[in-house]
């Protein structure tokens, strides 16, 4: 297509009259003429009332034993202090975020008490109150400390109702998160642009994504992918996210909103003739992408921007990732300094303050695509003070040492942890506990402004969030044995001798590296059996056996129940491989009988799996599901919310492309799903064998695909709460399977 910018849509015709203006204004009054960005902002919430509003709906009874005081901030950054006085806890912070993170650690160190959103809390606090001598002062050797994932809002957030945002706001801030990203209520702020600019409702409904795909809709991965959204859901979470914005800055805390990509609908080249787009691939989906150089990319940013504004309001910080795993159009510098200069003049032309927050993950992800030249090109276009750099995957990559530090930008040592919420038990701790305090001290670190958790899922390790999020209020690493033990201690109530050797093997295993590989039960089915763990099934079996030995002592701890379940989780998830070698080495020997019995136990494994899980609350299909369909107002839209529910968990997209990415090891998927495609895979298996061929790859592919698709347009009900006793299932599967291991 050409350029024919006398063609522009009237609305692009006043847009231009209003800067014009505007630089009249600039130029008559001075830059702080622009700085406004939307309506004036409501004057900064009181942090103390916001702060012990959010003790009391943390510790409703002991509430009125704590009392909170503003302080200022430390010289070197944000600060908390803990003491006693006159029988009360005084904290102390100078923002509500520093004041809930003092509650924390209160509750950590002098009440061995542990508060989290995944696995259970214990809050049994003593009475009376521990008092504090001599007074804790700690500050924050992190500017910004980070929290989300964009993918987190499709993998965990999509169905969250306001009462856990709440919960989870709270957390956040009692761990000192002070950056979070925000984009909830996205579709609305894209349904206003749309009418300003006259693309038609219609049309922005297929540009549009379904929930769980939204985040990737934002990130220009793809357009309308489970949609379309019911008008109701649009509505209802452009006050979900109002509350969640008023809470987060009531704490003190800086929301990251959406920044404008460049990703636009196709109808765009409808109402602007000769707008310049170029086509973007990732995984199965094409998407349209502004030239940098067109006019109408700083038009349509600006549009962006002020609706935006208008419904949320600003605090200038704005996440924009124009080729998160997409390759760009073009190579040439010349394009990459267009692309980041006009990202970020995008953003500098409506708000004058704006900060550009950038993942750095496609620098790791198409790393022989980005070097250092065309890195250079995107980041040297912006102001080094007006961008920050996430590095997304520093336990196990990190990007900074081989990009000159992002070329002297700020950045933040992050920490994924999870991809697509898959249910595994792992955490780097030890490069973590290490690799941040030495890239604090790194002489070519450049401008390490802090940490961040990045997270494509709330996980089911609630220790690595602990352990990372504490980094930030420490200034050197700590003994990693005592801190387990520590952790273990507060985390059931008490210390207990067996439960602290579990976790001295599970500090020797799992927690030495995020090992999130899939259990083979999950995995699709084939003659190739996946690897095994790394560190020993037998020794994690261990510590199965020893937490089963504490259940008398700590078995009213819910963490002790979740961890239980967790562990036992993992040790029989990893016995699985054990069960898909042994049905291919029957079928490579011929014997049919041997692989009908093997098949057998990998279907009876699953479904002691499937019954061990569904005493968790974690791990419930049922639970996801009717989750989803408490958003739809009619029958139809809940069976829509249903069915991208189910697909983001199995086939994902249309094809098999990111098949099983975010697969879950939850009760009602492992019988219902998992073990389903087993079953059809082992009759492939017999009916080659009984035929005398070879095993029909391409045949099962079919039908199993088929099956899955199947499935996602099933509407059966599963349990939302959970079934069973923890305890007593963990101790009968233990029975049956412990002879296994060698202990």
């Amino acid at each position: 297509m050409t350029k024919n910018h006398s063609l522009l849509s009237p609305p692009f015709v006043v847009r231009r009259l209003f800067l014009l203006s505007a630089s009249l204004l600039w130029w008559l009054q001075g830059p702080s003429a622009l700085a406004v960005a939307g309506p004036a902002r409501e004057p900064a919430p009181d942090p103390g009332a916001a702060a012990r509003a959010l003790v009391r709906r943390v510790l409703p009874r002991q509430a009125a034993h704590f009392q909170v005081e503003v302080i200022p901030a430390d010289p070197a950054g944000d600060v908390f202090e803990l003491e006693s006085r006159e029988g009360r806890i005084i904290l102390r912070g100078n923002s509500g975020v520093s004041v809930a993170s003092a509650l924390n650690w209160y509750l950590k160190y002098y009440c061995q008490c542990h508060h989290s959103v995944t696995g259970g809390s214990q809050l049994q606090l003593p009475d009376p109150l521990p008092e504090v001598t001599p007074k804790v002062r700690r500050l924050s050797a992190s500017t910004h400390r980070y929290f989300l994932n964009y993918c987190c809002f499709g993998y965990s957030l999509p169905w969250f109702h306001w009462p856990r945002w709440e919960q989870l706001i709270d957390w956040m801030a009692m761990n000192g998160i002070n950056r979070p990203l925000a984009i909830t209520g996205q579709e609305a702020v894209w349904q206003t642009v749309g009418r300003r600019l006259g693309w038609g409702d219609e049309a922005v409904r297929q540009f549009l994504a379904g929930p769980p795909y939204l985040p990737f809709g934002w990130m220009g991965c793809l357009d309308g992918h489970g949609g379309p959204l019911p008008q109701s859901w649009i509505d209802r979470h452009v006050d979900l996210q109002r509350k969640i914005l008023a809470r987060q800055r009531s704490l003190g805390m800086t929301p990251v909103l959406q920044g404008f990509t460049g990703h636009v609908p196709l109808v765009v080249t409808n109402r602007a003739s000769g707008v310049k787009l170029q086509k973007i691939t990732w995984a199965e989906w094409d998407t349209y992408l502004l030239d940098p150089l067109d006019p109408a990319f700083a038009q349509i940013a600006s549009v962006f921007l002020e609706e935006q504004t208008k419904l949320f309001g600003t605090d200038h910080y704005y996440a924009a990732d124009t080729f998160i795993e997409m390759i760009p159009p073009k190579g040439d510098s010349d394009y990459l300094a267009g692309i980041g200069r006009a990202i970020y003049e995008g953003m500098h032309g409506t708000d004058s303050q704006a900060v550009w927050v950038l993942q750095g993950w496609p620098f790791f992800f198409g790393r022989d695509f980005w070097t250092q030249t065309r890195i250079a090109a995107v980041l040297g276009a912006v102001p080094d003070s007006r961008i920050l750099l996430l590095d997304l995957y520093c336990e196990n990559t990190p990007v900074w040492s081989r990009t000159e530090a992002f070329c002297g930008k700020p950045w933040l040592w992050c920490n994924i942890q999870n991809f697509g919420d898959r249910v595994f038990l792992g955490g780097a701790l030890p490069r973590i506990n290490q690799d941040l305090f030495a890239a604090r001290q790194h002489p070519q670190a450049g401008r390490l402004a802090g940490l961040g958790f990045v997270n494509e899922g709330l996980d089911h390790n609630p220790v690595v969030f602990d352990f990372l999020l504490e980094m930030a209020w420490r200034q050197e690493p700590v003994d990693l044995t005592s801190w387990l033990r520590d952790f273990c201690r507060r985390s059931y109530g008490r210390p207990n001798v067996p439960a602290g050797k579990a976790w001295q093997i599970l500090q020797q295993t799992v927690l030495t590296a995020s090992f999130d590989n899939l259990a083979a039960c999950t995995v699709l089915p084939s003659l190739n059996p996946p690897p095994g763990v790394p560190y020993g099934n037998d020794r994690l079996a261990k510590a199965w056996e020893l937490l089963l030995s504490a259940s008398d002592d700590l078995g009213q701890a819910d963490p002790y129940r979740f961890d239980l379940v967790n562990v036992a989780r993992q040790v029989l998830g990893n016995l699985s491989a054990d069960r898909h070698r042994e049905i291919t080495a029957a079928f490579e020997r011929k014997d049919c009988q041997q692989v009908q019995q093997a098949s057998a136990r990998m279907f009876e494994l699953i479904g002691d799996l499937d019954e061990l899980l569904a005493t968790r609350k974690e791990f419930l299909l049922g639970g996801w599901l009717e989750d989803a369909k408490d958003w739809g107002e009619t029958r139809s839209e809940r069976d829509r919310l249903e069915w991208n529910a189910r697909r983001v968990l199995t086939l994902w997209g249309n094809r098999t492309t990111l098949r099983d990415y975010s697969c879950r090891q939850w009760a009602g998927l492992l019988n219902g799903f998992y073990r389903a495609r087993w079953e059809l895979f082992t009759t492939h298996l017999l009916r080659a064998l009984d035929a005398g061929r070879p095993f029909d790859a391409e045949a099962f592919a079919r039908d199993v695909f088929a099956w899955e698709q199947a499935w996602a347009d099933r509407r059966d009900p599963h349990p939302r709460r959970p079934q069973g006793n923890s305890v007593k299932v963990a101790r009968r599967l233990w029975h049956k399977y412990g002879s296994a291991f060698t202990l």
